[in-house]
């Protein structure tokens, strides 16, 4: 994921928070958010997916005349690119883990950019469907400074082969 121009707004903060079902007044009430340590809105710990939506080149987004669901072709009519996290390729991936690490508060007001790039790749034997091949994609979040605010990565396993039933 590259995305330019992600900018933190109170109320996307809000709806984000309202949509994962947390009511702590710090992701909505500036009173109430002045009142804390941060003294300001904060975002959510997983905030920072939804920079997906400032991604034009984002692969679950479809692209202007590309048939989507119903297409009757695929279940989305979407394929995944090579290298975009879910394993690593298109397929039979699946994501396994995600992981943030916060080197300083999101808040309302900031604007990020982000940049994403491989991280470590390692293999497991499987016992269904042979080597387990696991990849990270590391995608680092800087606002409008060029202070690193957060660290994102993505593990994505794919298996050798289709698994077996027995």
């Amino acid at each position: 994921m590259a995305v330019d121009k992600f900018p933190i707004e109170a109320g996307h903060i809000m709806m984000f928070a309202r949509s994962i079902g947390d009511p702590n007044p710090i992701y909505y009430d500036a009173d109430s958010a002045a009142k804390t340590e941060p003294g300001a809105v904060l975002a959510p710990p997983t905030f920072v997916q939804a920079s997906a939506q400032f991604d034009p080149d984002y692969f679950l987004r479809p692209k202007i005349g590309q048939e989507w669901f119903g297409s009757a072709k695929e279940a989305t009519g979407i394929t995944q690119r090579e290298g975009s996290g879910g394993g690593g390729g298109g397929g039979g991936g699946l994501h396994a883990e995600q992981h943030y690490v916060y080197h300083k508060q999101l808040q309302a007001g900031d604007v990020l950019s982000a940049t994403t790039k491989p991280g470590k790749s390692w293999e497991k034997e499987g016992r269904r469907g042979g080597k387990l091949m696991f990849s990270e994609s590391v995608t680092e979040y800087r606002d409008q400074n060029g202070e690193l605010i957060v660290t994102a990565t993505s593990v994505g396993v794919r298996t050798e082969r289709p698994a077996t039933t027995s």
